[in-house]
């Protein structure tokens, strides 16, 4: 079967094979893209309750064995020290070279068992990690359900759900049957939910108080039901929310869901990685999308610094992979860091004008969210030079805004205005993209997470409040 590398030989550079992928649209799969309508669905995690079915756009992995808690130490920048029972942490693997692979939640449900879950870079790079290591670890691989199944069934290892908002604590109280457990931020504690006991996390994507719950797949109808039940017995409006809103939840709470994973370049276990790694695997089927265009594929590489993760990293382990590589940059200081942009809204209803005039119109901002490549790059400009990337952007009904998440450099401060590139410098052959020209959108340096309530209710030791 063709690799990585082999597709990879067939164009000039990575960049030009991933900004003319063929994929088309990312999509969110299965779950229905509407309930009610996307702008109540962003509401409700602010003013009621809101039900995210996290159950089919994620890979999950289960890591089991002797040697499980060292290869993942290993194989990520996080301390395992204070990594107990019943315990989950935002986990974060980087190559040999400091760049960031993507990110996992990890659970540990015994001393041999981790449970992961996330997008496919992590899992694909764990599961050639242990191979290529020699390993003494089990690992199962439920991928994230088919993108386009077209009417055909779709079964899981699990279901996966999360109630959050300032009405969830009545839910909880009710499904059941009494007071909660008192759970602390990203421990896990089991609950019921009507005849069912399930494991429960303390978490909240949008920034708001939630509960994540989880369990064997063919229990989903009957848990899915009893919540529904449970927010009717309590008085409380729980909005089930569609893969349209899904989506958008982070621009408020500032976590960027799809850098890049910088695995393009580097010798040694890099190269036997992309001889690993399948032609219609994400890294290679992937898309990049924006106005920015390099030769040099490092440029649209993220470390953790620069996403506000260096708090993980466990300089105390002996030895984990890009260790040395994450200490020169810490010493050199020249990350960049991470920000919300605020899109200036005249600007932003120009580019919509655009569509309703004759010739070629801007590119088009879909709502709400423009959700067309793996990862995005638009050019940051402060006049001519270009200061950071936008990497993830949407409309936020709850702040009336359009919002991005990027990177930008020192000296580039909160309430600064800068200039974002909106649109594909030149024509692709990318099938999500329609013929348009170039806009520029005044965008305001804004804090991270934008969202006031995630800035402040999250635990002490979140990447979101360590950035305020």
């Amino acid at each position: 079967m063709p690799s990585l590398s082999d597709k990879m030989k067939e164009w000039a550079n990575p960049v030009e094979m991933l900004r003319n992928s063929q994929i088309g649209m990312y999509v969110y799969p299965v779950v229905t893209p509407e309930f009610r309508n996307w702008r109540v669905e962003q509401e409700a995690w602010r003013k009621t309750a809101v039900l995210f079915d996290q159950s089919h756009h994620m890979d999950e992995l289960i890591v089991e064995g002797p040697q499980a808690e060292e290869f993942l130490a290993y194989h990520g920048i996080n301390a395992f020290g204070n990594f107990n029972l019943n315990r989950a942490k935002h986990y974060v693997p980087v190559t040999p070279n400091g760049h960031v692979i993507g990110d996992h939640i990890i659970f540990r449900e015994r001393e041999d068992k981790f449970i992961l879950v996330g997008r496919a870079p992590t899992s694909n790079w764990l599961l050639f990690a242990a191979a290529w290591g020699k390993w003494n670890v089990r690992i199962k691989h439920d991928p994230r359900s088919t993108s386009r199944p077209e009417g055909e069934r779709v079964l899981r290892t699990h279901y996966r759900y999360q109630i959050q908002g300032p009405d969830a604590p009545k839910i909880f109280e009710k499904m059941n049957g009494g007071p909660i457990p008192d759970i602390k931020f990203f421990h896990v504690d089991w609950i019921n939910i009507g005849s069912k006991k399930v494991q429960a996390l303390r978490h909240g994507m949008s920034g708001a108080p939630g509960l994540e719950v989880w369990g064997p797949y063919e229990d989903k109808h009957y848990i899915h039901s009893t919540i529904l039940q449970a927010a009717r017995d309590a008085g409380v409006d729980l909005v089930q929310c569609g893969s349209r809103a899904y989506s958008t939840n982070t621009l408020e709470s500032g976590w960027i869901p799809s850098p890049l994973p910088g695995i393009y370049t580097g010798d040694g276990m890099l190269a036997d990685y992309r001889d690993w790694l399948g032609t219609d695997m994400y890294e290679a089927a992937g898309a990049i999308g924006g106005s920015f265009v390099s030769d040099n594929i490092e440029d649209y590489y993220v470390n953790p610094f620069e996403l506000g993760y260096d708090f993980y990293i466990g300089w105390k382990k002996d030895d984990f992979i890009g260790k040395d590589a994450l200490l020169k940059m810490k010493e050199s200081g020249n990350s960049r860091k991470k920000v919300t942009f605020e899109w200036n809204k005249e600007d932003v209803l120009k580019v919509i004008a655009s569509a309703f005039d004759d010739g070629i119109p801007y590119k088009w901002i879909d709502f709400p969210q423009p959700n067309y490549a793996s990862s995005s790059a638009d050019m940051i400009m402060h006049g001519d030079k270009m200061v950071g990337m936008s990497m993830f952007n949407g409309y936020s009904y709850n702040e009336r805004c359009v919002l991005s998440l990027g990177v930008v450099d020192q000296s580039v401060e909160v309430g600064d205005v800068l200039t974002l590139r909106w649109g594909e410098s030149d024509d692709t052959a990318k099938t999500s993209t329609e013929q348009h020209k170039q806009a520029e959108i005044r965008v305001r340096v804004s804090p991270t997470p934008y969202s006031n309530e995630a800035r402040s209710s999250y635990a002490e030791n979140s990447w979101r409040t360590k950035a305020v």
